[in-house]
């Protein structure tokens, strides 16, 4: 076997997914059909779930260098700081009810960068990244699977006992291991270039017009249609085919001589029936696409990686709980379900007429209800996320992810819940006054963290058990702990 686990694809889903799995001591090789990272801003910022989650790597810091930049950028295009339901800019930030969980602004470009360079600091010098390496073709049996990859050197072959599809919306190993994909077909297309052509200010103000939208920002212009889709959507977008889009859109010619980034996708909306099948599993797009309306899908993918990681790290070194792995599929399915739910309510909203252009009034006048855009926040960023686990949740908060909580670990010392979970691990945080917390813990101490601490500016919230993906497993309010269920719940993550 060449590795623990083969990860397709060094986007942000397979660089995040790998470094979980050295993080969790399983060897990953990550294989990269394109020769050098992609060029292209595609997306630009993560939400509050996938940037706590690199804060508990350890990653706040490089998130945080680009966040003037990444103001700087949402404030040229959109022209608000508030976030939006089907371009409607009203989901307002002061009003969310955990309004210090922010995302983080940052190009998918720069993330990439940054992941790359915490995957090496986790390899240690080891080649975990080989890129110009293309799957062309698939087995697996009870024992592993094997890819033959195409590369400039020639054909090769390798293998591990697992797979992790994290190559995109025309995954190649979706395709290859008989994933079922099925979805809605796109009903528009959106069309976007960075260019500084003279022409451009000719062009109408950003706003809806008879056959589509146009957007502009400076050194930017974008166009939403609902017909015109190019024959090969695999092809680049040209100058040529935007001029042309502009043209149907607004009336006007404008000559394109030069532009970069250039940017094409529609609103398909599509998700694997199930993230596994036998020894391969998929995750991001891989998984599911849909419109990047809300820009719920950079978060989506890594929130997979960060859901899978430990648990796969846990199956190759034999020691996971029965089922552990069917667990990544019964949680994440349900989340990018929903995903694909209001994205194409988006969609919905966004068509050409009078029909849809009423209820993008009576949406509009809804956002300016704090209850219903507190709502539409949740829903958009991903804050709502609970997980079923298979025994009693006794408190609220149990299946949600847990917040970077403040511990006062000692008199005049206080640390983070993200300061604490820099090793991976599990993390089981309790009251001093709930001494039978750790006692129910002794047989788990060598695969968990365990923390006296009193949990600053909670009243609700004295003991819990956090997994490595940052979800809340188990949690406590004051008085005498739940070590019934606390015993279950250690029981269904981690083996003693």
């Amino acid at each position: 076997m060449d590795a623990d686990v083969i990860v397709v694809g060094a986007g942000p889903v397979g660089l995040l997914l790998a470094a979980e799995l050295r993080l969790a001591g399983a060897r990953p090789l990550v294989l990269e059909r394109l020769a050098e990272p992609s060029a292209e801003p595609k997306a630009r910022g993560i939400g509050p779930l996938a940037a706590e989650a690199l804060r508990r790597r350890g990653l706040g810091e490089a998130l945080d260098a680009y966040r003037e930049q990444g103001l700087a950028d949402k404030a040229r295009d959109h022209g608000s700081e508030k976030g939006h339901f089907a371009q409607i800019f009203k989901i307002d930030p002061a009003l969310q009810e955990e309004p210090d969980r922010v995302g983080a602004l940052i190009w998918q470009r720069d993330l990439e960068r940054v992941l790359a360079e915490h995957l090496a600091s986790l390899a240690g010098g080891e080649e975990v990244v080989r890129r110009a390496c293309e799957v062309t073709a698939l087995a697996q049996d009870d024992q592993g699977v094997t890819v033959t990859v195409a590369t400039p050197a020639g054909e090769r072959r390798f293998s591990a006992p697992y797979l992790v599809g994290c190559d995109g919306g025309r995954s190649a190993v979706r395709k290859l291991a008989g994933f079922g994909f099925p979805g809605t077909e796109p009903t528009s297309v959106v069309r976007r270039v960075l260019t500084d052509a003279p022409g451009l200010d000719r062009l109408p103000p950003s706003g809806w017009t008879a056959t589509g939208r146009l957007m502009r920002a400076p050194g930017m212009v974008a166009t939403i249609e609902f017909d015109g889709f190019p024959e090969d959507r695999g092809l680049p977008l040209t100058a040529e085919e935007m001029r042309q889009s502009l043209l149907r859109v607004t009336g006007v010619d404008v000559e394109l001589p030069r532009v970069r980034g250039p940017l094409r996708f529609t609103d398909g909306a599509r998700q694997a029936a199930t993230y596994r099948i036998g020894r391969v599993l998929l995750a991001g797009d891989a998984a599911h696409v849909h419109s990047p309306n809300g820009g719920q899908g950079l978060n989506l993918g890594l929130m997979d990686a960060v859901n899978l990681g430990w648990k796969l790290a846990a199956t190759v070194a034999g020691r996971a709980p029965e089922g552990l792995l069917d667990t990544y599929t019964a949680e994440r399915h349900p989340v990018g379900a929903a995903v694909l739910h209001n994205t194409r309510a988006q969609s919905a909203l966004s068509l050409p007429g009078e029909h849809a252009a009423a209820m993008r009034d009576i949406v509009s006048d809804l956002l300016d209800l704090p209850d219903v855009n507190r709502h539409f926040g949740r829903m958009l960023n991903g804050l709502g996320t609970r997980y079923a686990f298979p025994y009693p949740a006794t408190h609220p908060l149990t299946g949600r992810a847990c917040p970077d909580l403040r511990l006062v670990t000692s008199p005049g010392q206080t640390r983070t819940i993200s300061e604490l979970c820099g090793s991976g691990r599990a993390l089981l945080v309790h009251a001093p006054s709930q001494p039978e917390v750790a006692q129910v813990a002794e047989p788990w101490r060598e695969v968990l963290e365990v923390v006296a601490a009193t949990v600053k500016d909670r009243d609700d919230l004295a003991a819990a058990l956090v997994r490595p993906d940052g979800a809340l497993a188990w949690v406590s309010g004051p008085g005498p702990a739940d070590t019934v269920t606390l015993t279950a719940a250690l029981g269904a993550w981690l083996r003693p």
